[in-house]
């Protein structure tokens, strides 16, 4: 890694403010404007799907994406399943010796981002090296050293676990590829962070159908690699899940593998989550490593449904799935359930 001169550097992109489509429906609940709908169209395959972030994206309930690091009404809820997932299963957050300094980093760039954004909830004050930090929400105040391990009251990455609700990887950038060397991970869809640490980036997204033949990832890993530490891009990513489960690790498959062979087309609609994670990604400027932060939001298809497009659009991409990326996903036991449900409850088209 090339460290920059100075950790105060860090500072991530101000998002521009939100347009007036957030409040477009207000008859739906929050976690339906919010919500990251993630189909630009009516067929879907795997690309870099890349964009500029931070940046409000408006959608047909209402938006979404103007912070890099999100807080919602779930944030006290997830906080907690996380620390209940990590006390089970320590190796949720790993880390090998030389990505100390990137975990730092991802600290000072989270915080900051935070107390940008809701500064009614977080507040970050700079002394130097010296950092406090308040979290109205949580109602703590604590302060630290930047670089000292033990002024904080657990190992920083498991420490900026306890105050953003995303997973959170950070890839070291040497001999010519991206590393994934450290990560807290704790809300993963179907994948292990215990298996995957230490594998190169072409390694860990091997498994992914189609993508690697039509060099998908290698053109990723080159966009990363050429990543600044002023730029910040984001990417969306999408399966579905049963029950709305958010801690679906491969590890725990034997808990929440038998859930999808419960799936049927009559219970489809409550049953079956629309699970969408946006994916930031920025370069560090200190340590040079790569932050990859996984924000997850899912949606029962019964609220998917309450927004007419959606319905329609989910419809069209459960159906014309190749069967190669649905079974991939996890997905080809019900997705025909899925689509049975969506065209029973869907709205008609306009």
């Amino acid at each position: 890694m090339t460290p920059s001169p100075s950790i105060a550097t860090v500072r991530a992109p101000a998002p521009p403010r939100p347009a007036a489509g957030e409040a477009r429906r207000p008859d739906l609940p929050d976690a339906i404007r919010r919500f990251p709908f993630p189909f630009p169209r009516d067929a879907y395959r795997y690309s870099a799907n890349v964009e500029p972030a931070p940046a409000w994206r408006e959608t047909a309930a209402g938006g979404w994406g103007a912070s890099l690091v999100d807080v919602d009404d779930h944030y006290r809820e997830e906080l907690a399943e996380r620390e209940r997932i990590i006390a089970a299963d320590p190796d949720r957050c790993l880390l090998l010796p030389h990505m100390g300094e990137a975990a730092w980093d991802a600290i000072e760039l989270c915080l900051s981002s935070m107390a940008r954004d809701a500064p009614d909830r977080f507040a970050l004050r700079r002394e130097g090296l010296r950092r406090h930090w308040t979290n109205a929400v949580l109602g703590t105040e604590t302060s630290f050293t930047l670089g000292d391990d033990d002024s904080l009251p657990a190992p920083p990455l498991r420490w900026l676990g306890s105050q953003v609700q995303e997973d959170v990887c950070l890839l070291d950038q040497r001999d010519g590829h991206l590393w994934l060397d450290a990560g807290l991970l704790t809300f993963a869809a179907d994948w292990s962070l215990a298996f995957d640490l230490g594998m190169s980036f072409q390694q860990f997204h091997g498994p992914v159908p189609r993508a690697p033949v039509e060099g998908i990832f290698a053109q990723a890993e080159r966009f990363l690699m050429r990543l600044t530490p002023e730029q910040a891009y984001r990417r969306t990513n999408w399966t579905l899940t049963v029950d709305g489960r958010l801690d679906t690790c491969t590890e725990e498959y034997p808990t929440w593998g038998p859930d999808r062979r419960a799936v049927t087309a009559e219970n489809a609609g409550d049953r079956v989550h629309l699970r969408v994670e946006v994916q930031h990604l920025a370069r560090l400027p200190v340590s040079g490593a790569i932050l990859f932060l996984i924000r997850t939001s899912m949606l029962p298809l019964r609220d998917v449904a309450r927004v007419p497009e959606w319905a329609r659009r989910t419809r069209a991409v459960l159906a014309e799935l190749p069967e190669d990326m649905a079974d991939y996903k996890g997905i080809a036991r019900y997705r025909a359930h899925a689509v049975a449900w969506l065209d029973a409850h869907a709205p008609p088209a306009a």
